[in-house]
């Protein structure tokens, strides 16, 4: 699945390069993808870089074979678009590429227990049987259930999951932003 490179900030919009740059050295030749995709947006591509994947959109109307410029809009999104760049170039080059940091480590686990939690609860659960699989039954039991942390830290759980399943979800496609 593909998203719209909008949602995405993370994807390198690629569009035809401007006559006044050399072509020489332009490594667009090694943006091949035989599972690319296209829609009205573009062609999509996935470019495997160490690690990890960076999505790449070829803008509609830009010809194959032709020498490729990265865009960068100039807007709020510009810094994360800009690190994608970043992250293609070093890959193209054979240089180590920087993981993406869209979420960080607590974040995912996090995102891990809305999920599970969620899921529990649509299946019937309750919340104290929830938490004692998130937190362990010892500890949920070690403490007053209705005065309990664990008790509102599961209620937040399963309500950010349902938050998250409603759409919430586009959210993970986009980079923090430092305040």
């Amino acid at each position: 699945m593909f998203w719209s490179a909008d949602a995405d900030t993370s994807a390198v919009l690629l569009t035809q390069s401007p006559i006044t740059l050399p072509t020489a050295g332009n490594l667009s030749s090694d943006l091949r993808d035989p599972a690319a995709r296209s829609d009205d947006q573009g062609e999509h591509m996935l470019l495997a870089a160490g690690n990890q994947t960076i999505r790449l959109v070829r803008l509609a109307g830009v010809p194959p074979g032709t020498p490729l410029a990265a865009l960068v809009p100039l807007d709020i999104d510009g810094f994360d678009r800009i690190e994608a760049i970043d992250r293609l170039l070093r890959g193209l080059l054979g240089r180590t590429v920087p993981n993406d940091r869209r979420l960080t480590q607590q974040q995912k686990r996090r995102h891990r227990f809305m999920l599970q939690a969620t899921d529990g609860r649509i299946d019937g659960a309750t919340y104290r049987d929830i938490a004692g699989v998130i937190f362990g039954v010892d500890r949920v039991a070690s403490e007053p259930w209705k005065t309990s942390a664990l008790r509102d830290a599961t209620s937040a759980l399963v309500k950010d999951g349902l938050a998250m399943i409603a759409g919430g979800y586009r959210a993970l496609l986009r980079h923090r932003r430092r305040a």
